[in-house]
């Protein structure tokens, strides 16, 4: 089968350099429909991966081992484990949709039980929620605006998305939010891990692969979600740390979970808001005290985009990574999750370098805009530089409000123009992309560029090496950790891993 276009005559060496990494990352082949060839828009996407590869790599040299990955691999990563496909206007992974709405498309991710259960109360009428009747579901939400449906999304904790509405452009994956106290830097720091699923397990494995020690925070009677999916991908990205299991809703073990973020040298969460204000923890006290804090979120910890839920499909498409074909096209497996892990790692080993503590957040949303924008440009800057300086207060007032580049529209807000500008940026991506050659032999698609033919590979996943077996069962070190936080010893703790 061969898909015919007009090569372009003259190809520079660096659009030449994102496609070859387009069409090796392993997500290539995963975008586009499932019947017809993969997509070359979004190539740059591979090189924003690259450069953020490089900048980990520098970082984490500065106080522990250099962590060298292929971050374009990274976004293929999930479904090498899996097997899952490219499909279309259906994630690759199949829970989330583009659907129309009244006033423009949407995209609505039913990634949990608990968002099958909310549809008749998103929608406002009975909807069939036990066999995924995607086209009732459809039928109902073409009678909202996508306001509205946001709003109630929102209020639900439904993860829901209008195409491109995270402003653009963006020209870092991270936001400083506060800076702290003093801290020491050390060479095996102690990281606690409240994250759960890709984005977050992804950034402290690759800490820990630098030498950092890193507890991995459970609930009690609800553990890290990605422990149900894919062993090999969950081992993957946790066989590096110690496991403990805390009831939040115990105050002993709330005093533990404290102590152990006292003698942390960096905490990430992935939480909204407001869970770590019902557990009585500011990360700005904490940063006061010499503890770092990174927070992977889905739009953000300030304001509304603070109580909104995401995944990192419906997050993608609200940075602007998707196909605005008929139907549009997710780009990828969930693709904010790797981008905003890669990033998020980057961000955090700068932390545990710098001699004074600080409150960063990498929202899904934004880290996938920060790379749409790096493929609009053909370029990617440093995921390691910073936003402008931010507010010293703990939450950001209206005098100190993001610069445009900085902020996240609302999607009711979004001008005509602002929206036919995104528009103009993904469609001028697409004809670009039309200037490619496309042929499938032997079992597998190839990809000219400047006359040569290149594999498009299929997704590869890293392998574990040496004495790295699977990753601990939940509260694995439940003892040992509880012994050695017993009590309060500010920072005098063991950097070193226990063994498991």
């Amino acid at each position: 089968m061969r898909v015919d276009a007009v090569s372009d005559p003259q190809p520079s060496q660096a659009w030449q350099r994102e496609l070859e990494l387009w069409a090796s990352s392993g997500a290539m082949v995963l975008t586009g429909t499932h019947s017809g060839p993969p997509s070359v828009v979004s190539c740059g996407l591979a090189t924003a991966m690259t450069r953020a590869a490089d900048d980990l790599r520098t970082e984490s040299a500065r106080w522990g081992k250099a962590v060298s990955v292929d971050g374009p691999a990274l976004l293929g990563e999930r479904a090498a484990f899996t097997g899952m496909e490219r499909n279309g206007d259906t994630s690759v992974g199949g829970s989330a949709r583009f659907v129309r709405a009244a006033d423009g498309l949407v995209v609505i991710n039913l990634a949990r039980p608990e968002d099958m259960n909310a549809l008749p109360a998103l929608v406002g009428q009975s909807v069939g929620t036990t066999d995924w009747d995607w086209a009732q579901i459809a039928s109902a939400i073409a009678k909202l605006h996508s306001a509205d449906l946001i709003e109630t999304a929102t209020l639900l904790g439904m993860p829901a998305a209008v195409p491109s509405s995270y402003s653009l452009p963006v020209t870092t994956p991270d936001r400083i939010l506060h800076h702290g106290g003093t801290r020491t830097v050390h060479s095996h720091p102690l990281v606690v891990d409240l994250t759960s699923l890709w984005a977050g397990p992804l950034a402290t494995g690759l800490l820990a692969e630098a030498g950092a020690r890193v507890v991995k925070v459970e609930g009690s009677g609800r553990p890290d979600g990605a422990r149900q999916g894919t062993a090999g991908f969950f081992n993957l990205l946790n066989h590096r740390k110690e496991c403990v299991e805390i009831d939040f809703g115990d105050a002993d073990d709330r005093a533990l979970l404290r102590r152990m973020m006292n003698a942390a040298d960096l905490v990430l969460e992935g939480s909204r808001p407001r869970a770590m204000e019902r557990l009585g923890i500011s990360p700005y006290e904490m940063a006061d005290n010499g503890t770092a804090w990174l927070s992977i979120n889905a739009y953000g910890r300030s304001g509304e985009a603070g109580l909104r839920v995401g995944f990192g499909d419906d997050t993608a498409v609200a940075g602007g990574l998707w196909i605005p074909n008929d139907p549009p096209n997710f780009v990828g497996d969930a693709v904010a999750d790797p981008i905003a892990g890669l990033a998020a790692a980057t961000v955090g080993a700068r932390l545990l370098a710098e001699d004074h503590a600080s409150v960063v957040e990498v929202p899904l949303a934004r880290a996938a805009a920060w790379a749409t924008s790096r493929s609009s440009a053909r370029t990617a800057p440093r995921a390691t530089s910073t936003a402008t300086a931010p507010p010293q207060e703990h939450s950001l007032s209206p005098e100190h409000s993001l610069s445009p580049e900085h902020r996240m529209l609302p999607e009711h807000s979004l001008s005509p123009e602002h929206r036919m500008s995104q528009q103009h940026r993904i469609s001028q991506q697409h004809r670009i992309s039309q200037q490619h050659s496309l042929q499938h032999r032997q079992g597998r698609w190839w990809l000219e560029v400047a006359g040569e033919w290149v594999t498009v590979a299929q997704p590869k996943h890293r392998t574990l090496t040496g004495t790295a077996g699977s990753a601990a069962p939940v509260g694995t070190h439940n003892a040992l950790l509880r012994t050695e936080f017993a009590m309060s010893r500010g920072r005098d703790v063991n950097h070193q891993h226990i063994n498991q």
